[in-house]
């Protein structure tokens, strides 16, 4: 989520990475050692190398070393991080990974736009099954509770093994502003919320009558047709693959409806995610203000609270907001972290994988993710991805009016579906947005768009498409 590096530098850091020598923190910025005291390697210890895009993974290491102080006589951990800027990391990630030696990768993270690639997909070789970690995977996996779709997408189907798990947990709840709720509705209660958009009805019909609702009242539902595009993408049947052909799922395919039926009734502000436009909807400040935002925790803690205008209730929209299930289950983003099959160093990389993503006890990653005393009392509390450690944490928040999130996205994270992803999403999905709102502006008609989509499709990625 945090990007840097132009392609330049990438390609020069990428050089020094693969090169004999290694890289080096001086080198190139992006190279730091997890060892409590830092510096360069320490003699005697054995070198564990941490590939990752940003430097969330490399502070859960920094913990784990003081907290297993022998381990850390033992192991120095160097990480190499390549923002995923411009495509940087996946393609330096894979040189590294074909190239082996002492310079590759011991254990490395994927997110969820391309983690297939490296579980299930094209480089899916390189991953070692936890179990060859000394990871008692599936009694750790039953008695954590962890997510069934952050399982399904870690699993390779080739063996069935489990080769890659995340500390997140990342299924999609509707984030609301109580305020505008209570102006429409007469109430900001979530469970009446729920049922305003049609919680867990599998439709969006009562959602867009919500949205009419809100119009009377001067309200758009949502910032943007990306803010529901989550949603429907993973509540999919299928992925944009059926063998080596590009497939068009009918749920995805009824996104260009979904789209254009909230920009023909100005039911949003016809923002695009990420934009400042986006942004300033939540703090109130758009064309309309907006009841909510589609998405898991971490949209949360990492972006609506950065974008809200205050710092504690009555500034900016924090304090007004709260979160109620959605009308489909749904996941958005994660990381996943897997092991190189050619390291020698897989019993340690398994003690580091096993605390972060496994691990329930309450002196875990995950407990203390949860609770955010990570780096101390009074830290930012997610969502993770053990249903265990959630239902013995407190997850209530300031921000959310005192509500406690994992009311809702412990259940959220059951109905999220992990099997219709595929390597490509990252690339294809752009491509599909980009026409759809080509089709909602009225610049091409409907076919057009599916037409211009799949010529995108075959000439990029060169995938076969009827």
């Amino acid at each position: 989520m945090k990007k840097a590096l132009s392609v330049i530098s990438a390609i020069a850091l990428l050089a020094s990475c693969v090169a004999a020598t290694g890289c080096s923190k001086k080198d190139e910025g992006t190279n730091t050692d997890s060892t409590p005291s830092g510096g360069g390697e320490k003699k005697g210890k054995t070198v564990i190398n941490l590939w990752t895009f940003t430097d969330e993974v490399p502070k859960m290491v920094k913990k784990y070393m003081e907290m297993n102080p022998d381990f850390a006589a033992q192991y120095e951990v160097k990480e190499t991080i390549i923002p995923t800027t411009d495509g940087n990391y996946q393609p330096a990630l894979d040189k590294a990974l074909q190239a082996g030696g002492k310079d590759a990768p011991d254990f490395y993270c994927a997110e969820a736009a391309f983690v297939l690639k490296y579980t299930q997909g094209d480089m899916s070789s390189y991953a070692a099954p936890y179990e060859d970690l000394g990871i008692d995977v599936e009694n750790e996996i039953n008695a954590s509770k962890i997510a069934p779709y952050s399982v399904d997408i870690g699993t390779n189907p080739a063996t069935n093994k489990v080769v890659g798990l995340g500390y997140q947990a990342t299924g999609g709840a509707f984030i609301y502003r109580r305020s505008v709720a209570k102006a429409t509705f007469g109430t900001d209660d979530p469970s009446t919320v729920a049922e305003k958009i049609g919680a867990g009805s599998g439709s969006w019909d009562k959602f867009f009558d919500a949205a009419e609702e809100l119009k009377g009242k001067g309200y758009a539902i949502v910032s943007g047709d990306g803010d529901i595009w989550h949603a429907v993408e993973n509540s999919s049947d299928k992925g944009w693959m059926d063998g080596d052909k590009l497939f068009i799922d009918s749920k995805r395919e009824e996104f260009l409806d979904l789209s254009k039926k909230l920009k023909d009734n100005n039911y949003h502000n016809d923002t695009e995610d990420w934009s400042e436009a986006w942004k300033a909807d939540m703090r109130g400040e758009g064309d309309k203000e907006v009841l909510g935002f589609f998405g898991p925790a971490w949209l949360i803690n990492y972006t609506i609270a950065e974008n809200c205008g205050g710092k504690k209730p009555g500034e900016g929209t924090y304090g007004d907001w709260a979160v109620c299930a959605p009308p489909i289950g749904f996941f958005w983003g994660g990381t996943w972290l897997i092991a190189n099959k050619d390291s020698e160093k897989k019993e340690a990389v398994g003690k580091i994988i096993d605390w972060i993503t496994l691990d329930s006890s309450d002196t875990g990653l995950q407990y203390m993710w949860a609770n955010g005393t990570l780096n101390g009392p009074g830290g930012t509390k997610d969502c993770v991805a053990s249903n265990t450690v959630m239902e013995k944490s407190d997850g209530s928040l300031e921000f959310l009016g005192g509500q406690n999130m994992f009311d809702a996205f412990v259940p959220a994270n059951e109905y999220a579906n992990g099997k219709n992803l595929t390597q490509y999403d990252e690339k294809i999905n752009s491509s599909w947005r980009g026409q759809v709102r080509q089709y909602t502006a009225g610049n091409k008609s409907r076919d057009a768009a599916i037409k211009d989509f799949k010529q995108e499709v075959a000439d990029n990625l060169g995938i076969s498409v009827d």
